[in-house]
């Protein structure tokens, strides 16, 4: 994972990413028949999110993240029984033991999906699942049913981004004029797992939102994170709130969050 992908979005990301449903945990718990014995390893945990909302079905936690940054964030809202490392995917296992579930929410696709897939595999225990966190946080879904204020302008905050980066995505020092890899599932079946199974989670809250939430969204993307802006930072969020304004002079948004699905794999036999 390049360290540099979400540089200076740390401070941004609780603010600006919507919650994961709290039903996330109980799906969890009930799918794999927790018992609040084991551990939870969070790779790619960010500020903690899902470490936190996770942590407590398990007798300790350790989120592990490539952005020092997002570390110390998460240090900073944390939990008894949660350990935070600042360490790359790649790096496992580190000597950090075995665990009972291993979670990725939005992490995977930025590591080198192959090595960290076996790695984590020799870290879960007997019994134990992978379990990627599939949903989006940063925008909520597109729709035309009555919200209480206008959802954020996302296509205009695209074409603004556009503007200023030019039309090829940023993640880092690269670009990504591709988009992230898909076929994740040959590549956890090629290192040795078996499923997946999808456990459904209904999402349909609506989350009201501030022109600084909204704002804080943006700068807690890869493709937008402060760093790409360079001198032009400021600039560029003078442009961003004014667009936020045109679209809703009250200052206010609303956006109904999305679908999620805990997709799960578990540990077999590596393909020769």
């Amino acid at each position: 994972m390049n360290e540099a992908l979400y540089a200076g979005s740390a401070r941004y990301y609780a603010a600006g990413r919507l919650p994961y449903p709290p039903e996330v945990a109980t799906v969890l718990r009930d799918g794999l028949g927790l018992d609040g014995r084991g551990r939870l390893l969070d790779v790619g945990c960010g500020p903690g999110s899902v470490t936190r909302l996770l942590a407590p079905l398990f007798e300790s936690a350790v989120g592990v993240d490539a952005d020092r940054d997002m570390v110390e964030e998460a240090r900073r809202s944390s939990v008894d029984g949660v350990e935070w490392r600042h360490l790359r995917a790649e790096e496992l296992p580190a000597g950090l033991g075995t665990f009972r579930v291993a979670t990725f929410a939005q992490s995977f696709h930025w590591m080198d999906r192959p090595l960290v897939a076996r790695l984590v595999r020799g870290m879960l225990e007997p019994g134990g699942a992978w379990v990627h966190v599939d949903g989006i946080t940063h925008r909520g879904e597109s729709g035309t049913d009555p919200l209480p204020h206008p959802q954020p302008p996302h296509e205009a905050i695209g074409a603004l981004v556009r503007r200023y980066l030019g039309p090829v995505r940023r993640a880092g020092t690269a670009l990504l004029p591709q988009g992230t890899p898909s076929g994740e599932a040959e590549v956890m079946l090629a290192a040795g797992y078996t499923g997946p199974e999808r456990l459904p989670v209904v999402g349909g809250t609506v989350h009201e939102r501030s022109a600084d939430q909204v704002v804080a969204s943006v700068f807690s993307l890869s493709w937008s994170a402060p760093h790409l802006f360079g001198e032009r930072l400021a600039e560029f969020e003078r442009d961003l709130r004014s667009v936020l304004r045109s679209a809703s002079p009250s200052g206010w948004f609303a956006e109904r969050a999305g679908d999620v699905a805990l997709v799960v794999w578990r540990p077999g036999e590596a393909r020769l």
